[in-house]
């Protein structure tokens, strides 16, 4: 084993100890409550019992806390994605895919202001999927004129004139799947109702 695990593991019953005393429990409760007996929660606690997964995932659950912080685990980086917001004509989109190519997820944010009595739809190549999270959305597509309201979606092709936007100056908050090669999103099971 490499240095820097002996040590982690050296440090875990100092660690055990200072948590179960921080939540004025006693050996004998802890026992009680994890199924070991005193002296194996002792020796653990006073580092003369190498702890093992038998054991750390019980306690881990009874102080409700994620094993690597039971153990004090190196910390291994943040898995999250951290893409970063762009503005466009006002409003902020959130990408949600970091590929290129091929159908891309965003988050779009219209934020409130005095609602386009003129807007000017527009076309470009693609295919587009979106779904209203928050807010009242204006979609202009042809000759339609809608207003979309929280769980109602539109899929639309991207070369028929198209204006979206805030139906009534609110904020919008909207979530949309594009293809800019024309992609198009495909259900694959769906629920009747009876």
């Amino acid at each position: 084993m490499t240095d820097d695990v002996e040590e982690v593991l050296a440090q875990v019953g100092s660690r055990l100890r200072a948590l179960r005393r921080s939540r004025d429990t006693t050996l004998a409760e802890l026992a009680t409550e994890t199924g070991f007996s005193i002296s194996t929660l002792s020796r653990l606690e006073s580092g003369k019992r190498r702890p093992t997964l038998e054991i750390l995932i019980p306690l881990a659950r009874y102080y409700r806390v994620p094993l690597d912080e039971l153990v004090g685990a190196p910390a291994t980086g943040d898995p999250r994605l951290h893409l970063k917001p762009r503005n466009h004509h006002g409003r902020t989109i959130v990408p949600l895919t970091r590929y290129p190519g091929g159908l891309q997820a965003y988050k779009q944010l219209f934020p409130g202001s005095s609602a386009e009595p003129h807007p000017e739809p527009r076309t470009h190549e693609g295919h587009e999927w979106l779904c209203v999270l928050s807010g009242r959305l204006r979609l202009i597509l042809g000759e339609q004129d809608v207003v979309l309201g929280p769980g109602e979606i539109a899929e639309f092709d991207t070369r028929v004139p198209h204006w979206i936007g805030s139906s009534d100056g609110k904020p919008v908050e909207i979530l949309n799947l594009f293809g800019p090669q024309g992609e198009r999103t495909r259900t694959t099971a769906r629920t009747e109702r009876p």
